[in-house]
């Protein structure tokens, strides 16, 4: 819990530093307030209604209408394939351009699949699906967990992620799945 916090603590310093040499930053009076616009932004996905196979086309087509690159981690290569496969036939009339590592040409791919910690194709979206982590958020506008709500290791893993991001002071928020299949800001 420490080091977490000291990590934090040196990466808010860093990005102080960073933000005042590059004149981001009017003053330094200015530094909680401002430093919050560089901190990742997390969401947290809770899964109920619907499974991540379902669920996870629709949210990257939203990130491809906003002309955001995208990184998909899963927790093992099978999953990597499985998503593969899925991506291009989840719906008749399109498919979302994507890719693995198996694909080649990763860095091109507007949407990368994989099961390690990488972002050959310089993705400012990052997905964690299946218990997934990272060790940075820092490159990434937006790190995306997607969680099933019927798993329990899955979940707590989403509750231990929630409070470590919020210390880290990430600006995190939680969206839950509706009967409808809609989401629901709750926190």
């Amino acid at each position: 819990m420490i080091r977490t916090v000291h990590r934090a603590y040196a990466k808010q310093t860093m990005l102080f530093l960073l933000a005042s040499r590059n004149n981001r930053l009017k003053d330094s009076a200015s530094f909680p307030q401002e430093l919050s616009v560089l901190m990742t932004e997390v969401l947290y996905y809770h899964l109920v209604n619907e499974p991540l196979e379902n669920v996870l086309p629709k949210l990257l087509e939203k990130c491809l209408e906003r002309g955001w690159r995208v990184v998909v981690q899963t927790g093992h290569e099978a999953r990597v394939e499985a998503l593969n496969q899925q991506l291009w036939t989840y719906r008749d009339e399109s498919f979302l351009p994507h890719g693995s590592r198996d694909d080649g040409n990763v860095e091109d791919q507007p949407i990368f699949l994989t099961d390690q910690d990488e972002n050959p194709n310089k993705a400012t979206i990052r997905f964690l699906i299946e218990g997934t982590e990272i060790a940075d958020l820092s490159p990434y506008e937006r790190v995306i967990y997607v969680f099933n709500g019927h798993d329990e290791a899955e979940l707590a893993h989403a509750r231990s992620r929630w409070k470590i991001d919020k210390e880290a002071g990430h600006a995190v928020t939680y969206w839950a799945q509706n009967e409808r299949g809609g989401w629901e800001k709750k926190a």
